[in-house]
């Protein structure tokens, strides 16, 4: 699979919206109640949540697309944090980042993160955060191949459903 990264424009705030919603469910269907999907993909997801992301200076957007037309394929949003544990001077959160499972595999997801990895190194951040549901066993894995750490934990709720989320952190 083909892919190009850029940095997101007004114009995208749809399409992400869009690939959000997919790769939200298609992370989560499984277990997260199909009325709290729908809540938090509609308050969470929404392209004036991206519009608002993409017009923010302290946030870094990237979309993935496919060069054959544009589709979004996936996406990064790397942000000042706002998660429960103590912060340090250089702080960021990867606040999102998602693909679609055809581009599992195909190593989407390490240009996603190093893209944000050197993103953030570029915004002199000297620490990178995230916070995952701990249920998604394949984003954990793929987190701590990248030399993430638990740090600490926060509580997430989507919908009515509130999850104990363990929150990463590496050194950049």
């Amino acid at each position: 699979m083909d892919w190009r990264l850029r940095r997101a424009e007004p114009g995208d705030a749809a399409f992400l919206s869009l690939v959000a919603g997919a790769t939200f469910l298609e992370a989560y269907s499984s277990f997260i109640d199909r009325d709290d999907m729908m809540a938090h993909l509609t308050g969470k997801a929404s392209p004036e949540r991206f519009a608002g992301w993409i017009a923010d200076d302290a946030s870094i957007v990237t979309l993935a697309e496919s060069p054959a037309g544009g589709a979004p394929l996936g996406y990064t949003v790397l942000t000042d944090p706002d998660l429960p544990v103590e912060r340090q001077d250089g702080d960021i959160e990867l606040l999102r980042i998602y693909t679609l499972a055809t581009s599992w595999g195909a190593g989407l997801g390490n240009a996603l993160i190093d893209r944000a990895i050197a993103d953030a190194g570029e915004r002199d951040a000297r620490r990178m955060l995230l916070g995952v549901h701990p249920g998604n066993v394949r984003a954990r894995r793929f987190y701590e191949k990248k030399g993430f750490s638990v740090i600490g934990q926060r509580r997430f709720q989507v919908g009515q459903s509130v999850f104990e989320d363990p929150v990463y952190g590496r050194a950049l």
